[in-house]
């Protein structure tokens, strides 16, 4: 059982395309030994399929230990949480974790956060961040994007939210998708500060 919650991270994915994202950040985040709170959308448990063959079973104890397994957890150290388990401590001000990633964002979560919207428990989360001022970051997965979806982000970053989209770089030579995956990963585990070695820094030598 996780004993301080603001010791973790939150990381929900939802049901943008780029499942890869979320799962490799949500590897990296354990392997630093962060305490994770995971919320999936069952869109997200969907895509998860299509794009990675990871079949998640249905209930939140299920995914919790299919992917604490998978991802070689320690005990206590991932919690998988259902979208309408409102006891969660990401629910309140009073448990919130000191950051949380959607990773990665529709622009339906996109709206929902900008607007306060707190249908689900990932909604919440993320509104519980905001007024707790604590780091949230949102990895946009979207092209192209609407001026809805620009108005939403403007809203978000003037509140000190993160918008963080899912646009890998090529400076690094990339040789496989995984490299373009880690490339996003590299960033959102700096905005969190946790040290990792997924990429040469700019400027370190590693692109000569």
């Amino acid at each position: 059982m996780i004993s301080d919650s603001r010791n973790s991270v939150a990381l929900a994915m939802t049901g943008a395309s780029g499942a890869a994202y979320g799962l490799r950040l949500l590897q990296c985040l354990l392997r630093a030994g962060e305490r994770v709170h995971l919320m999936l959308s069952k869109p997200a448990q969907v895509v998860i399929a299509m794009e990675t063959g990871i079949k998640l079973s249905g209930t939140p104890q299920e995914m919790e230990a299919q992917l604490g397994a998978l991802y070689d957890a320690r005990a206590g150290q991932l919690r998988v949480w259902g979208q309408a388990q409102w006891s969660s401590p990401v629910a309140s001000g009073s448990g919130a974790p000191r950051a949380m990633v959607v990773c990665p964002c529709t622009s339906a979560m996109l709206s929902a956060v900008a607007h306060g919207g707190s249908s689900d428990l990932m909604e919440r989360a993320a509104d519980v961040a905001i007024k707790e001022q604590r780091k949230l970051i949102l990895v946009h997965r979207e092209t192209p994007v609407s001026a809805i979806h620009l108005e939403n982000a403007l809203k978000l970053a003037r509140l000190g939210v993160t918008l963080l989209p899912a646009n890998p770089g090529f400076y690094q030579n990339p040789k496989s998708i995984d490299d373009l995956v880690d490339f996003v990963v590299a960033r959102i585990l700096d905005h969190l500060d946790i040290d990792h070695q997924l990429l040469p820094r700019w400027g370190s030598g590693g692109e000569e």
